[in-house]
């Protein structure tokens, strides 16, 4: 018996490490782009130099995924779900990918003690700060679409700092365990070569 209870760490996944982002008051200016960034409504599409490239992608990481996201169809929408929102955000869709490891362990319908929602674990303050009122953030898209926003915002606000930014998103800024798990699971688990990828898709993606 002692040596099941000692086994089951194993047994079990890892431990979701979700935080909450904290209320913070924002300009009306901000407020405003912000909003403009959760509202558009154009498809997800990939940003590689040739579609070969993006099926690389798209094959690389679903079988990555595989044993998370069992369903193949369910799979490869939140890829290009995740790729397209990460990207129009001027992010790295891996380190997304990295995150979202850490923050939800890839559940849809995680919730936090704090009451943070969905695979990126967006508190619900943000949906009456900058968003519409019937926006579902148990909604693949939507969580995305939240959830890439408000890391950005918070890479702006600390200059490019991506420490200090993982730790406002964790509501656990000036502690280095969250930000280094969320490094460490980008680059050991869903670090991807993309040479050929343009330098354009790492800034902002302009709304369509």
């Amino acid at each position: 018996m002692r040596r099941l209870i000692a086994l089951l760490p194993l047994l079990l996944p890892a431990a979701a490490h979700a935080g909450a982002q904290l209320y913070e008051p924002l300009s009306a200016s901000v407020r405003a782009a912000l909003y403009k960034s959760v509202s558009d409504s154009a498809p997800p599409r990939l940003s590689f130099a040739s579609p070969a490239e993006s099926a690389n992608w798209l094959a690389e990481m679903s079988r990555r995924m595989e044993k998370r996201m069992p369903d193949r169809a369910m799979r490869l929408d939140f890829l290009r779900t995740v790729y397209y929102e990460a990207s129009r955000a001027g992010l790295d869709p891996q380190l997304v990918l990295g995150l979202i490891q850490v923050e939800s362990g890839f559940k849809k319908y995680a919730v936090s003690n704090a009451g943070a929602r969905g695979y990126m674990q967006v508190m619900p303050f943000w949906v009456k700060l900058i968003g519409a009122s019937d926006s579902d953030l148990f909604h693949i898209r939507t969580n995305l679409r939240y959830g890439c926003t408000i890391l950005r915002h918070y890479l702006d606000i600390e200059h490019g700092d991506l420490y200090r930014a993982l730790g406002r998103y964790n509501g656990s800024l000036g502690r280095p365990e969250y930000p280094t798990l969320v490094v460490g699971a980008w680059r050991n688990g869903w670090s991807y070569p993309e040479p050929s990828r343009s330098a354009s898709s790492l800034r902002r993606q302009p709304d369509s």
